[in-house]
């Protein structure tokens, strides 16, 4: 398969995930007053209250977040997320007149969250991202020890009790309901935003990847010597990072040595501070 391919292929999934989370927005949860969390969820009580559309608000607001993680996640991020969020928000205004899905307050929450959830993960996946909080959750991840998860957590938190001002707090209440139904089915999709992953890189340009990933990412590479039973001496590199940096990380690897062998697993938890940048 060619590069060309692949990155036809980005785009068409960043493009299907956009749909469907705009979908679960406007024709299920935005009808019911049910919020998501994040940058969309401020941009739905600004609607609420201002009567602004809300795919310009999406848009508008996630502008200073995504330029902020750009600068760390890279170029392509950058491109994918303002593709992903401005597709978004065309399918969010297409999807205006749509009737709501239904007016059934536990099938909003439920069938909402896993859709909303499978539309975000899709994108994720594909290396975009469709809330600014995520990518500046990971920049402050990267200065101190607060886990990715907890701190969007936190902030979903505060947005949900400025919920209850305008919307009541059984509506509210719904709402958190509904952001950790979501968050489950990140779980299935793309291991969730706490799971950070482990790469294995065997290549014959170590010095050069490990400078790039470092460069790109901030992340410290581990350099072991290997030997391969037919291939010989090899240089293996050992680098763990979050999921959202797996994609910027294939595009490292791809640049330098299309011929390298490379694995990524799950960790399932992390003891001292092996995932934080170095310092300058």
């Amino acid at each position: 398969m060619t590069k060309r391919f692949y990155t036809v292929l980005d785009y068409l999934m960043l493009t299907i995930g956009a749909l469907i989370a705009a979908f679960s927005i406007e024709v299920i949860l935005v009808p019911n007053r049910i919020l998501d969390g994040g940058i969309i969820g401020i941009a739905i009580m600004i609607n609420h209250v201002f009567k602004i559309p809300l795919g310009l608000l999406t848009v508008v607001l996630n502008i200073p977040f995504l330029i902020l993680g750009a600068k760390k996640l890279g170029r392509m991020f950058f491109v994918k997320s303002a593709y992903a969020m401005s597709v978004f928000s065309i399918f969010i205004e297409l999807l205006t007149p749509v009737t709501r899905f239904t007016d059934e307050t536990i099938l909003v929450v439920c069938y909402g969250g896993v859709i909303l959830g499978v539309g975000v993960g899709i994108i994720i996946r594909f290396g975009g991202c469709l809330d600014g909080t995520e990518a500046v959750a990971i920049q402050i991840n990267r200065k101190t020890n607060i886990p990715v998860g907890k701190m969007v957590l936190g902030m979903n938190l505060v947005i949900y009790s400025c919920a209850i001002v305008l919307f009541g707090i059984n509506q509210a209440m719904y709402s958190l309901l509904t952001y950790f139904i979501t968050s489950k089915m990140l779980d299935l999709i793309e291991s969730g935003l706490d799971q950070a992953k482990a790469a294995l890189i065997i290549t014959d340009d170590a010095e050069e990847v490990s400078k790039k990933i470092y460069k790109r990412l901030g992340r410290t590479v581990t350099i072991m010597q290997g030997e391969g039973m037919i291939s010989g001496k090899k240089t293996v590199l050992y680098c763990v990072l979050t999921h959202i940096e797996i994609r910027t990380l294939k595009s490292i690897i791809n640049s330098i040595d299309s011929s390298a062998f490379v694995t990524v697993t799950d960790v399932s938890e992390i003891i001292g501070n092996h995932i934080k940048k170095m310092e300058e």
